[in-house]
């Protein structure tokens, strides 16, 4: 058995498809669960009762946690901590081994031009200290052998089914609006993307990896060092409209933040888009030979699946 927790999001859901490949028996574990694969077992659980994991990780040969919570800093700061640490001592009562989908943002911000597996760890913003403290449970416990565990680790993603990346609502939903797409920090840095499916592809191969265990790898992401000007472009240039942009600078973000919650959200965040952005998935590359989906693909094939709903829609109103 092998079990996802957080099924539902942009990535548990390319993961369950990907899994297909290792495993028939594969447990979906959300609030609200629905079959990927037919052979799918849904388990519903509601994340403020935490004493649901043991039985959700019960009888699992490997969990993967790609769960994602509120971006919220009290959010995180109340839910993460304590979900990991049930998590992992589910993992170790029931001999499972554990998966984690993380991001970058327990990177010192001097790695984010050039980040890789080995750079150093020292989280420069509140939200980067939880998910630090989440990779130090985890890797603390890998060094005392007494969980089997691996990291898989993202850049910002773009892909089908993901409402909440930046570049999905700053940029598409915004030129899908005939508005003008928002850039935040430095339009002309590099910011390197992570496809969701590529992603998905990737922590599943190294879910069933023996050897890819008790460590951390970077899931294959782009080598094209497009800035955000040029990922504008793309998607411009896929939707047929004018790349417009607009450059939303630190204090604007702060006065949005007075209507829009998730604008609070991004302040200290963004060092990460005043420098350039390279997220080096080299290891992962050379170790099993897989490279990233080109950009422009990547990009046509999600504007391809948003016209796909939207046609969908459309045709179920006026059935």
């Amino acid at each position: 058995m092998q079990t996802i927790i957080g099924s539902g999001g942009a990535v548990g859901i390319p993961l369950a498809k990907a899994l297909k490949k290792f495993t028939d028996h594969i447990r979906l574990v959300s609030r609200t669960p629905k079959k990927v694969n037919e052979t799918d077992e849904l388990f519903p659980l509601d994340v403020s009762d935490l004493s649901q994991i043991d039985s959700a990780v019960a009888g699992s040969e490997t969990v993967y946690v790609v769960i994602g919570f509120e971006y919220k800093l009290s959010v995180w700061q109340y839910t993460w901590p304590p979900f990991m640490k049930a998590v992992i001592n589910a993992c170790k009562k029931h001999h499972a081994k554990l998966v984690f989908f993380d991001n970058v943002y327990m990177y010192d911000s001097s790695a984010i031009p050039f980040m890789t597996e080995d750079s150093p760890i020292h989280a420069p913003s509140k939200k980067g200290a939880v998910r630090q403290q989440l990779h130090e449970m985890i890797m603390n416990e890998v060094k005392n052998g007494s969980l089997t565990a691996l990291i898989a680790r993202s850049a910002d993603f773009y892909g089908p089914d993901n409402k909440n990346s930046t570049l999905n609502m700053l940029v598409i939903d915004q030129l899908l609006k005939g508005k003008k797409a928002q850039v935040l920090g430095a339009p002309d840095k590099i910011h390197t993307y992570t496809y969701t499916p590529d992603a998905a592809v990737a922590t599943a191969l190294l879910g069933n990896t023996a050897d890819a265990y008790n460590q951390v790898w970077h899931v294959p992401t782009t080598k094209e060092k497009l800035t955000n000007r040029q990922w504008i472009q793309l998607v411009a240039e896929e939707l047929k409209v004018e790349a417009k942009i607009q450059t939303v600078p630190v204090w604007l973000i702060r006065i949005l933040g007075l209507f829009m919650p998730v604008m609070r959200e991004l302040p200290e965040m963004n060092y990460q888009n005043e420098q350039d952005y390279i997220f080096d998935s080299s290891k992962f590359e050379k170790r099993f030979g897989i490279s990233a989906t080109a950009p422009k693909d990547g990009i046509r094939i999600l504007i391809e699946n948003l016209k796909g709903k939207k046609n969908a829609v459309t045709s179920s109103e006026t059935d």
